[in-house]
């Protein structure tokens, strides 16, 4: 009784398996070029910023304590500035929160906040 039990599981764990997955297939690879010829991002910036910026900086990057705003940032920083900060970190911020093209892109999106 066991082994058919175990089997019957197996059995279905495989097939269900076999099942999933798919939906990938549709998406084209997102370092192709578009109609444009323009290269597509995969880095969502804004989403960057959710996931790592928001519990020092706030939830609408307005400053929090002894953390600037960063909701007009691109007012007073270039996205050279701003990406050596992300890099380098500047005060109680550390450096190498965010790397490579997701610091490119979060230090373009914030200097055009102004």
């Amino acid at each position: 009784m066991k082994k058919q039990l175990m089997a019957l599981l197996f059995g279905s764990a495989l097939v269900l398996g076999a099942c999933g997955g798919g939906g990938d297939e549709a998406a084209p690879p997102a370092d192709t070029p578009d109609s444009a010829g323009t290269e597509e991002t995969s880095v969502d910036p804004e989403q960057v910023v959710q996931q790592n910026c928001i519990s020092c900086h706030g939830e609408n990057l307005e400053g929090a304590g002894n953390f600037p705003a960063l909701n007009n940032v691109g007012a007073r920083l270039s996205e050279e500035e701003i990406r050596g900060v992300i890099e380098n970190g500047k005060g109680a911020m550390p450096a190498g929160i965010i790397e490579g093209e997701e610091a490119d892109a979060v230090a373009k999106w914030l200097s055009e906040k102004k």
